[in-house]
């Protein structure tokens, strides 16, 4: 088995939408809530969202090195193998499959069922069960249609990532264009009352960060790049900027028709900005536009996910791994992989907790990322002669910069969401017993 098998369609357009469309999701819409309860004001918030995508595109800058002098089918799991040996690799590949992508994949159908079902002016709360049965036919339905092959899904992708923004465009030029009674200050910035500048600007950090995720999988399909070394680095890097360009002017808008206080009342604040903005017809619209969103975000999910196991499977790292290695005869997907993704995510939408599988799922990735950066300065002095075709600028600041980040996620973590960090952690172990049994059956045949 080799990834020799996979084909080379996926251009640089599709690879820059899927960082967009990947990223640019659910959070976008969501998050204000959680960012402006927090930190309590309009200034430390949209610090809040600088910092996070300042912080962001210096993990871009640096784990962009690592893409295209190592441009192979599994992305992040390549680098911390070549860095830090199979067992990191493993629990990385354990914890994306198990936790990671599923969850991402989980959340996300629900919030499209719960969009769909308000877009009906149904009532959530009362309608659980049609809202995971939404989502177990969305997820599916995507699943089916990356079945395909990567250039129909690249292509799902380059058009619903076109679509998603229109009507994010549409908010923000009417929002900064509204001339009502809510003004906001930049400066000073400051704290809500009774609360610690520090903490709450740590706190709003944290709660952008799901909303700025997902950036790194477009090196899971290094392998199917048709020119990975040239188009991956400036994917990444061009699309993290367009991300962050648009969650600030997105949330100017916001701040200019609803006050902060008002934003983190409410669980819908697109939505209420919308219906202020144009009228009744306007949240629905924006309902339409979430839905066509969070479809893209999870197609973006499905599309880099399920090419993991498939990875892990190549080196015989899991159980049955002949099944999960299995590609379509037509399309070459591993559409098996694709198939054990899609059946524990639909396990997670069944048990719910949205709020709980997305903090524990960032939680765990962070940890994964903060050993990618310090990967890039470990290779430049293990690895000096290997080839880079992009080098990350700034050298070592910038890596320097995402490292420190990162070790602030992970033990902010720790400290403040101690049970489910420990679940995450928890998790991931659970590969351990696996890995050795697998690699104390490889020592038994050599034997």
């Amino acid at each position: 088995m080799s990834q020799q098998g996979l084909k080379k369609e996926i251009g640089f357009l599709a690879a820059l939408t899927t960082v967009i469309g990947t990223v640019i999701g659910a959070g976008v819409f969501f998050k204000p809530t959680a960012v402006y309860g927090v930190t309590g004001t309009a200034s430390l918030g949209l610090l809040a969202w600088l910092v996070g995508g300042v912080l962001t595109i210096c993990a871009g800058l640096t784990a962009a090195e690592l893409s295209a002098a190592i441009p192979e089918t599994g992305g992040m799991m390549a680098y911390l193998k070549r860095t830090y040996g199979n067992l990191t690799a493993f629990l990385l590949g354990w914890a994306q499959t198990i936790i990671y992508f599923p969850a991402n994949i989980a959340a996300l159908a629900i919030i499209f069922g719960t969009q769909t079902v308000s877009l009906f002016g149904l009532n959530a709360n009362e309608h659980r069960m049609m809202i995971v049965g939404i989502a177990i036919l969305t997820a599916t339905f995507i699943t089916l249609m990356n079945f395909l092959g990567a250039k129909a899904a690249g292509g799902i992708q380059t058009v619903f990532t076109i679509c998603k923004l229109l009507p994010l465009a549409l908010i923000t030029i009417f929002g900064l264009l509204h001339e009502g009674d809510v003004t906001f200050q930049l400066f000073p910035i400051e704290a809500g009352p009774d609360k610690s500048f520090i903490s709450a600007l740590g706190s709003g950090l944290l709660a952008t960060m799901f909303a700025y995720d997902g950036w790194i999988h477009v090196g899971n399909v290094a392998g199917e790049m048709k020119n990975p070394k040239r188009d991956l680095p400036k994917a990444i890097i061009l699309g993290l900027s367009i991300v962050m360009i648009v969650y600030l002017l997105i949330n100017v808008a916001f701040l200019l028709v609803m006050s902060a206080a008002a934003l983190a009342g409410t669980d819908t604040p697109a939505s209420d900005v919308a219906t202020i903005l144009f009228g009744k017809m306007g949240g629905k619209l924006v309902s339409i536009g979430i839905l066509i969103s969070v479809f893209g975000t999870i197609n973006g999910y499905t599309m880099t996910g399920m090419r993991i196991p498939y990875a892990m499977a190549l080196e015989d790292k899991l159980p049955f791994s002949k099944w999960f290695a299995t590609l379509s005869d037509k399309t070459r997907i591993p559409y098996n992989s694709g198939i054990f993704i899609l059946l524990v995510a639909i396990i997670m939408m069944v048990l719910g907790g949205f709020n709980t599988l997305t903090d524990m799922l960032v939680f765990v990735i962070w940890i994964f990322y903060t050993m990618t950066f310090l990967a890039v300065i470990i290779l430049r002095k293990k690895e000096p002669d290997l080839v880079r075709p992009y080098k990350v600028p700034l050298y070592p600041v910038i890596p320097i910069i995402a490292i420190i980040g990162g070790l602030f996620i992970v033990i902010n973590t720790l400290f403040t969401q101690t049970f489910l960090a420990l679940c995450g952690i928890g998790l991931t172990v659970l590969g351990l017993p696996i890995y050795m049994r697998k690699n104390g059956l490889k020592k038994l045949k050599n034997s």
